[in-house]
């Protein structure tokens, strides 16, 4: 077995060793939130991170598709796809979050961060009354913003679009220093960039190349075992305070950008990661994430020795979670992606297949974007992900 080729890469209609990594990321949040300090070593609070690189680099290798393959982006089509992904599901979480908090008398904290709330503005709410859902935000305001920045406003050829992209990493790295209050905000945008830029560079048959040995069976082993590696040092990393909570998260982030392109080989880890069991998980990551505190609220109802977080709560909340994750999978999400799809379809069809020569410019591909899950089924950890990060508010 050899590396994968730019047209390999090119011609790829999903990746699924990255529903794997979703299904990673999504149970070590879990339990980084409920697990107790048994659980420390998986440093679940860096999921969301895996989250956020995901997301940038598979919707910016869709967005690039689509304006190679159509010789433009569609904006109405993307946000329509976003809106009927991302919405529904968080509104039925939300609605379901404030009618647990009304029962148990606790309503006016949600009733006090609603606005925040509605207007996707989470990770500023004044309680913490369905705080996970801060990442949520961060991830919608960038789905807002992104195509805006890298589709419209700069120019589509590949140097102006990198340095644009470079410029947005430093113009939010130099902010750090200056928002020392949770969640750090521009950080985790700065990890999502980094997965954008992964993409951009990737998207190029000179920047394929550097990535393209990575593919190969052996690296990508030695690859993901020294991503492996990296993320179980993380409790030892003297790094718990601002600025170094962000420096930990951007060598973090850099990471998994690294670790991407070794997910697209043949090798063990793809094999691994691809594993059905996990792309179950991986695909209704979403909604397990969305659903964690009503899953232990859940489990707490029903078992009350079960409260204090640790290893007992952590399994049965993920239990939970997975079950009313399928339900929302298979009964909200799906047909809300499929209403997204309707409503966002081309009127001027698709264009063609074409075959991609690694020695020549990129030729247009299908609009249904190779190498992409469909973009309407799930996004990439959605927030696609959207995990949360350190923990609670500082």
């Amino acid at each position: 077995m050899t590396e994968i080729s730019y047209a390999e890469y090119r011609a790829m209609r999903r990746f699924p060793a990255l529903d794997g990594l979703r299904a990673f990321a999504a149970v070590i949040v879990v339990a980084f939130h409920f697990g107790g300090p048994g659980w420390a070593w998986t440093s679940g609070w860096a999921g969301v991170q895996l989250f956020f690189v995901l997301s940038g680099f598979l919707i910016t290798t869709l967005l690039l598709r689509e304006e190679e393959g159509r010789g433009r982006v569609s904006l109405r089509s993307f946000y329509i796809r976003r809106i009927f992904r991302i919405l529904p599901v968080y509104f039925v979480v939300l609605a379901a979050t404030y009618a647990l908090a009304h029962l148990n008398g606790r309503g006016a904290t949600v009733r006090e961060s609603m606005p925040h709330y509605l207007l996707m503005a989470n990770e500023f709410a004044p309680t913490l009354a369905f705080l996970h859902s801060w990442t949520i935000a961060i991830e919608w305001k960038f789905y807002l913003a992104w195509p805006l920045f890298a589709f419209v406003l700069v120019a589509a050829t590949f140097r102006r679009r990198l340095t644009a992209t470079l410029l947005a990493v430093a113009a939010l790295a130099a902010i750090v220093p200056f928002t020392p209050d949770w969640p750090y905000w521009p950080i985790h945008y700065v990890s999502i960039l980094l997965g954008c830029l992964l993409a951009i560079v990737m998207h190029h048959p000179r920047g394929y190349a550097l990535f393209q040995p990575l593919t190969r069976p052996v690296v990508a082993l030695v690859v993901a075992v020294g991503f492996v590696a990296v993320h179980l040092s993380l409790p030892y990393w003297s790094a718990d305070e601002h600025p170094r909570l962000e420096a930990k998260i951007a060598a973090y982030s850099v990471a998994v950008a690294l670790l991407l392109p070794a997910m697209l080989g043949r090798g063990l880890p793809t094999k691994f990661l691809s594993w059905r069991p996990l792309v179950f998980v991986g695909e209704r990551s979403y909604s397990l994430y969305l659903v964690q505190e009503l899953a232990v609220a859940v489990v707490v109802g029903l078992v009350p020795s079960y409260e204090p977080r640790g290893t007992r709560l952590f399994v049965a909340a993920t239990v939970v979670a997975l079950l009313c994750a399928d339900l929302l999978y298979r009964w909200v999400e799906q047909p809300m992606i499929r209403v997204g799809r309707h409503l966002a379809k081309s009127r001027k069809g698709v264009p063609p297949t074409v075959a991609v020569d690694p020695n020549q410019p990129a030729a247009p591909v299908q609009r249904t974007v190779p190498g992409l899950p469909i973009p309407e089924a799930r996004t990439p950890g959605d927030p696609e992900p959207a995990l949360a990060s350190d923990g609670g508010r500082r």
